[in-house]
């Protein structure tokens, strides 16, 4: 998901709230600052040029700071603020004024006015145990690294080497309600139970999910999480304030739980098994937040990458394999930004990753049927049976060719098209295959007396719509489970006869 698709799946959630829950809202000053963050650049241009002005303003003034051949991004931006009741249209005099209660928080977030301990409330003593950066940034990678382990199904690696344990209760019904993951048997059966979180696998949504940087992975459950507030009983203006305090929050300091309502509390659980917050323990009246959280609002990103290209950080961009894999590029968290590429794919369906990470491996072993392990590198061969069992797994052709795409290596890169115009088609062709055959619950007919009775049986069937299928040469037919009982019902009453 890329940055603006990000904005806009928040900026979504927002505009679909009512004014009331908008404007308690816009009661807290960080929750104002994280709101204009996510704002086109015009429509901010327009907040700030009302910010310190209590009277109207006429769309006249408005249209002068605006190109004419920029009329529709005015138009836009003036629609975006309106969906977020971020301002008002007072029609008689074509004029518009801003919210007063977001002017009044903005300016306090702007100012550091008294209100702003919604940017939460630093802890006046010293921690006997502080943690520095570098321990919260491992803290939130493997927290985050072993949701995604638990994805894609493979083991995750906690302290001391130690097999790390499966994410919590409140995680697992997330990916579960998110549609992120299902239940391999098709039943419903609730996450918390050992047997149903060894019988979930990764859906399609939650392949694409892979793909997706990590600062909008965490946006997507948290706005899954959002959806799930009301059933948990708690206050969506309390759970959105939190998030977006702690988008302002300084990374390395911790905070008081002081300044925290009961809902914000209970929400610290869940924000632990995350990865956005460290306590040390679940009483501590401290907590610090990690780089995860730090960087929910911020435009800038780069510190957080998707798993696939922090594992394989250590290829250049000149194209040569890495000779080592260090520590620090098997981190979803890192301050080097550099992204590239570590998958070769060659026509004869050949395929070589340069990776050693059992995570990534482990996404690659979805839709490839591995063959080869080396200290830094990974070979296996694209298959109809593989690929056919990532479709039946729920992941798509295109999601296949997409996830080969954005993680082709340099070299491969240069081609056009990236993938080889054979493997592309052939992968094409075998959903094909899985497409031409589609199953139906029902009902089939056998044993009859006469091709008479059987062929007087199947036109009924037909007439009423609910003949699925038939092979009147060995007279029997195939009926919809829907329309059973009424052929059930005419063959008793031919009998009856």
């Amino acid at each position: 998901m890329a940055a603006d698709d990000l904005k806009s799946s928040v900026k979504e959630y927002l505009e679909g709230l009512p004014e009331v829950i908008l404007t308690r809202l816009y009661e807290s000053p960080a929750t104002c600052l994280a709101v204009f963050r996510l704002l086109p650049a015009l429509a901010k241009m327009l907040v700030m040029s009302m910010l310190y002005r209590d009277e109207s303003v006429h769309i006249s003034e408005i249209e002068k700071f605006v190109k004419t051949k920029s009329r529709k991004l005015q138009v836009e931006a003036l629609q975006k603020l309106k969906a977020l009741h971020l301002i008002t249209e007072v029609r008689r005099d074509r004029s518009i004024r801003l919210s007063s209660t977001f002017r009044n928080s903005f300016r306090s977030a702007l100012t550091t006015g008294p209100a702003n301990q919604s940017f939460g409330v630093p802890c006046e003593t010293d921690d006997k145990h502080k943690v520095d950066i570098a321990f919260l940034d491992k803290h939130a990678s493997d927290k985050w690294e072993g949701i995604l382990h638990f994805m894609v199904g493979t083991e995750s690696t906690g302290d001391f080497g130690n097999t790390a344990p499966p994410p919590g209760e409140g995680v697992l019904s997330l990916l579960h309600h998110s549609g992120l993951m299902e239940n391999a048997m098709g039943s419903d059966m609730m996450v918390g139970r050992n047997e149903s979180v060894e019988g979930m696998r990764i859906s399609s949504g939650g392949f694409q999910f892979l793909l997706q940087s990590v600062n909008a992975q965490i946006w997507t459950l948290l706005l899954q999480y959002l959806n799930m507030a009301s059933n948990l009983q708690m206050d969506p203006v309390d759970v959105l304030n939190f998030i977006f305090m702690l988008g302002s929050l300084e990374l390395g300091k911790d905070y008081s739980l002081s300044a925290l309502s009961d809902t914000q509390i209970k929400m610290l659980e869940d924000l632990r098994d995350f990865g956005l917050v460290y306590q040390r323990k679940s009483s501590s009246r401290r907590f610090y937040p990690t780089r995860l959280a730090t960087t929910l609002t911020s435009s800038d990103a780069s510190a957080l990458r998707s798993a696939s290209s922090s594992m394989d950080a250590a290829i250049n961009e000149a194209g040569t394999p890495p000779v080592t894999t260090t520590s620090s590029s098997k981190s979803l968290i890192t301050n080097n930004p550099g992204d590239s590429g570590f998958i070769i794919l060659e026509t004869n369906f050949r395929l070589y990753a340069y990776t050693d990470s059992p995570l990534q491996i482990a996404v690659l072993n979805l839709f490839v049927h591995l063959k080869t392990r080396f200290a830094n590198m990974i070979t296996g061969q694209i298959t109809r049976d593989s690929v056919r069992r990532a479709l039946i797994n729920g992941i798509t052709a295109d999601q296949i060719l997409t996830y080969l795409s954005v993680y082709a290596h340099p070299q491969m890169k240069k081609n056009d098209p990236v993938i080889p115009p054979t493997v592309m088609d052939q992968i094409k062709l075998w959903q094909l295959e899985m497409d031409r055959i589609r199953a139906s619950d029902g009902f089939l007919y056998t044993d009859f007396s006469s091709f008479q009775e059987y062929d007087l049986v199947a036109t009924y069937a037909a007439e009423l719509g609910v003949l699925e299928w038939q092979d009147p040469k060995r007279w029997r037919f195939f009926v919809s489970r829907e329309g059973n009982a009424q052929v059930v019902d005419f063959v008793n009453r031919r009998k009856a006869k």
